[in-house]
């Protein structure tokens, strides 16, 4: 397993941070395996699985670099340089842009584990063409829809860093994604493949959320170290919380979406960076539906989870059927 050796002024000085750069990556290691983890990703793919299949077919060489740089367990370094945070796509995208070119070709040779293809061995315009496949993907695929994408990561980041203060490191990074956990003894266990532990006590470190159910570490010489990792699959397949139309005139659609939200447990804040409403007008929807008895509340922590009672769950699931229809296919009015 790989592990790090991570002193205490290390982990103090850690953070959350969003990565616009990571995301669109994610969603090429996504577009590349072509296989959805739940509704809302496979109605991504269907969208955008086409273009970007025939974008590889009519260029072999950016083909190739995909393929090799993806590798078959280590990415291509200077595909993934370490998020700082807080950074626009174009800020991110050009550290990729700007990789030397015999650097950028060490590195697909590490990643393919033997010599490169011929058509990629000699040539000094890789990182200009992986930057150029990355900044189309993220303007096409997903810049659009970012802002959703944003608060989901927010939402996330929310409730890590709720975990962090009810029971520390362990509780925060324990399944944070597959292979990682905190072994005990300032090491981290970050991957389950069979690399020698990295000291990087006195380095910055960061962790990064992607919606796409993917991963992977990355670091900047000895200073700066980032994981990357899946963010709460609830939160990720935001689309399966559709309002159903009736649900919303019956609620408001405002407050029907906050009640939907609720197949599982969440926070004021998370519902506020999920729904993108205020924090009052959370508040006060939470409040309706408290009184109506369909939500309840319970302290876990310092935070506060809000979650559907035995009715709430009756009256979403109700809507939810009739609004997908029955089992001949034809759609269930319900009075």
């Amino acid at each position: 397993m790989g592990w790090w050796q991570v002193n205490a002024d290390t982990l103090a000085g850690s953070r959350f941070v969003l990565s616009p750069l990571a995301e669109t990556f994610a969603c090429l290691k996504l577009l590349h395996a072509g296989v959805a983890a739940h509704p809302g990703e496979q109605a991504w793919l269907d969208t955008h699985l086409p273009a970007y299949r025939g974008r590889l077919a009519a260029d072999p060489v950016i083909a190739l670099l995909v393929r090799s740089g993806l590798g078959r367990g280590w990415i291509a370094d200077f595909l993934t340089p370490t998020p700082y945070g807080d950074e626009p796509f174009e800020t991110e995208i050009a550290r990729v842009r700007e990789a030397p070119a015999q650097e950028a070709r060490a590195h697909l040779v590490r990643s393919t584990g033997g010599p490169l293809p011929a058509v990629l061995a000699d040539r000094d315009d890789l990182p200009e063409r992986a930057a150029a496949l990355l900044t189309a993907l993220w303007e096409e695929s997903v810049r659009p829809d970012w802002e959703r994408r944003r608060r989901v990561l927010e939402a996330d980041v929310v409730a890590r860093t709720a975990q962090l203060s009810q029971g520390g490191w362990a509780a925060a990074l324990d399944g944070l994604r597959p292979g990682t956990r905190w072994l005990g003894g300032n090491r981290l266990q970050v991957n389950l493949q069979e690399y020698p532990p990295r000291e990087i006590s006195g380095a910055q470190l960061v962790f990064v959320p992607v919606t796409p159910r993917t991963g992977w570490v990355s670091w900047e010489d000895t200073r700066r170290y980032a994981l990357v990792y899946p963010c709460t699959g609830a939160l990720a397949d935001v689309r399966a919380a559709a309002v159903p139309e009736s649900l919303g005139v019956l609620l408001g659609s405002a407050r029907a979406h906050v009640l939907v939200l609720l197949d599982s447990p969440l926070s004021t804040s998370q519902l506020v960076a999920v729904t993108g409403q205020g924090l009052g007008s959370v508040g006060r929807h939470l409040r309706v539906l408290l009184d109506a008895r369909l939500v309840r509340r319970r302290r876990a922590g310092r935070s506060v989870l809000y979650s559907r009672t035995a009715a709430g769950e009756v009256l979403v699931t109700a809507q939810r059927e009739g609004r997908e229809g029955g089992p001949d296919g034809r759609v269930i009015h319900r009075s």
